[in-house]
């Protein structure tokens, strides 16, 4: 079974600041491909999705040089301005740039958007629409709250692949899931949606978390999406700030110790497969 971690994030802070990462001592410094592929290596892990940390096309252009160059990045999501009218020569250009084969998807900070209804604004409805044209996916970060705009939003957009990252980030910390659990179910019930179970420590207390406070949240989401619909991501180096990548990947093994091998396979890496649809991704079994 071929291992594809469905969410890492690369940055050199010397090339492009990440101000975001000033509030957290432990991100702000590079974190450059070496290190990742050392990660990787020392875990089992076979290949990468390379995830946009800044909203820029710049970075998106960094990310798809390094994924031109080594077989281990199997796949970009990148970043566009949505909102305006010229997304479908934006994507056609990276498409054209070095690595452009690799592009899989596009995704916004919507979490830390200073509109809270962004994704329901008629331009950027338009904007994923040409994302769908391209034959892209579009990753989804977003808070708890924003949920059912998501759904309403996967809803009006049947043609375009929904991937909702860190599970939707569920209030794991505060112990109350009840709101997240029903707004999941209701998105899991549209079939042009799947899920990443990744970053899910960060959403936990970071210094007291269990692997009780994280397996009610991925069986939730192994129930409503299925093994076919959930891949698995480790939000490296993101995850630092809670656990080692190989403490994120014991506590979903754990995890998916209900899934029989072939579902394990789904989660690990046939799914990221499948939802990204790139022909970078042949590889992964």
């Amino acid at each position: 079974m071929t291992v594809l971690d469905a969410h890492v994030h690369l940055w050199d802070l010397v090339a492009r600041p990440q101000p975001w990462t000033e509030r957290f001592p432990a991100l702000r410094r590079s974190f450059l491909l070496p290190e990742l592929e050392s990660v990787l290596d020392d875990h089992g892990t076979d290949a990468a999705v390379v995830v946009q940390a800044g909203d820029s096309i710049g970075e998106t252009l960094d990310l798809l040089a390094l994924a031109a160059a080594t077989p281990r990045l199997v796949g970009v999501v990148g970043w566009v301005n949505l909102a305006r009218p010229y997304v479908r020569r934006s994507l056609a250009a990276l498409r054209t740039a070095a690595g452009g084969g690799k592009l899989v998807a596009i995704r916004h900070q919507l979490q830390a958007d200073p509109d809270p209804r962004y994704l329901g604004r008629p331009g950027v409805r338009n904007g994923l629409a040409a994302v769908a044209e391209a034959g892209l996916a579009f990753d989804v970060v977003v808070s708890s709250w924003q949920l059912p705009l998501v759904t309403d939003t996967a809803a009006a957009l049947p043609g375009l692949r929904f991937v909702l990252d860190h599970a939707g980030k569920p209030p794991i910390a505060s112990g109350d899931l009840r709101a997240w659990r029903a707004d999941i179910s209701r998105l899991a019930e549209l079939p042009n949606v799947a899920v990443k179970v990744s970053g899910l420590v960060t959403e936990a207390d970071w210094a007291t978390w269990t692997q009780a406070d994280l397996a009610p949240v991925i069986d939730h989401v192994l129930a409503c999406f299925g093994a076919e619909r959930t891949m698995a991501g480790s939000d490296w180096p993101v995850c630092l700030l809670a656990a080692g990548y190989g403490t994120v990947r014991a506590t979903l093994d754990a995890a998916l110790g209900q899934l029989d091998t072939a579902g394990r396979a789904a989660v690990l890496g046939r799914s990221a497969a499948h939802w990204y649809r790139t022909s970078a991704l042949g590889r992964v079994e």
